[in-house]
């Protein structure tokens, strides 16, 4: 097996990438669209966005592939990377420098491999933006063309977010290691870490911009029954793809947290009530609107969502605990349906005077 080099750049590639802010994020729905939409215009089966760490390759965007990540050695973009264009392997079998690389000779069993190096502002490579297939494949000198133009959009939206108010906001609240605490490795989102994490803080935003925290408590229905009836495999598949839904469905500056299992809390600045309402009806019709393909089996599903807005001096675990009460009527009114907690303010004890 051919292990890819070390550019001879590598420390200042490397500060580069890690100065991106991109490692160890939360997936991207723009992103996640994007590999969806290159998988089927190139029928591939596998699509990434592969960004070349240290020793990993970590993937911002993945279609077709579980593992959130792969050593660097048996990586095919740290040979992508090496690269001024396209780097192309149409059938591995007959390629001696990859035909026994544990990716190819075990799962996922890779054929084909196309890469096309990702570039940050100042033109050192950090990833790439590859297609992976189990069976031989050929690109025509068209196929190739519309491959560098759809990594051409790829590299373009990865430079503006780099410019972006979130990322220098979450530069500022997260170190690169407390990311990888706080991030699911199922459905990369946050974990309850990061929940317990960004709740206060975005309560703190909130407020600063004269708004209300919004928090909506997600539970897809019946999903125990999808783990019993086709295995944890197609559970996990579910869990990925409403995860996709979910955050596609939310604003970009919003926060999508997996807290445990099939539950899912969304944070997110609203003005009232109405407004928190509209969100959650989004996210309900994003996950009902066509069947999930959880692999041998297309699954209908729908998700229950309780709602609260936190109130002037209302600490934010209590607005949670509304939520998840509003939750449980949502699931007891017939499921797949959006509640809203109203708050009620305990009275004051009447003064002796």
């Amino acid at each position: 097996m051919l292990s890819p080099a070390i550019p001879a750049n590598e420390l200042i590639r490397q500060e580069v990438l890690d100065n991106q802010e991109l490692l160890d994020t939360p997936a991207d729905p723009y992103l996640d669209v994007l590999v969806k939409v290159v998988g089927e215009m190139f029928e591939v089966k596998t699509v990434l966005i592969s960004l070349i760490d240290r020793d990993r390759q970590w993937f911002k965007a993945r279609r077709g592939l579980e593992i959130p990540e792969t050593p660097r050695s048996v990586s095919f973009c740290g040979h992508a990377i090496l690269q001024d264009d396209l780097f192309l392997v149409e059938d591995t079998h007959q390629d001696p420098r990859f035909a026994d690389n544990p990716v190819v000779t075990n799962p996922p069993f890779l054929r084909f491999y196309a890469g096309q190096p990702l570039y940050a502002q100042d033109g050192h490579a950090i990833g790439t933006l590859c297609l992976l297939h189990p069976a031989p494949k050929h690109l025509n000198k068209r196929q190739k063309l519309r491959f560098k133009d759809m990594a051409t959009l790829a590299e373009g939206y990865l430079k503006l977010r780099h410019m972006s108010e979130q990322t220098q906001q979450l530069r500022a609240a997260l170190s690169r290691e407390q990311r990888k605490t706080m991030l699911d490795t199922l459905t990369q989102v946050w974990n309850r870490a990061g929940l317990e994490h960004f709740l206060p803080r975005e309560q703190t935003r909130a407020e600063e911009r004269d708004m209300k925290l919004g928090l909506l408590f997600c539970d897809l229905d019946y999903f125990k029954r999808v783990n019993d009836a086709h295995g944890h495999d197609a559970g996990d598949k579910v869990l990925w793809e409403s995860a996709r839904r979910i955050a596609a469905a939310v604003r970009p500056q919003d926060v999508v947290t997996r807290s445990g299992g099939e539950e899912f809390v969304v944070l997110t600045h609203v003005h009232d009530e109405q407004e928190l309402r509209l969100i959650g009806e989004r996210i309900r019709a994003a996950v009902a609107r066509e069947p999930i393909d959880a692999g041998e089996v297309e699954l209908q599903l729908t998700i229950s969502i309780g709602s609260a807005v936190t109130q002037p001096q209302e600490n934010p675990e209590q607005a949670l605990k509304r939520a998840d009460k509003a939750l449980y009527h949502a699931k007891g009114n017939g499921r797949n349906r959006v509640e809203f907690a109203a708050f009620e303010a305990k009275a004051a004890p009447n003064s002796i005077i």
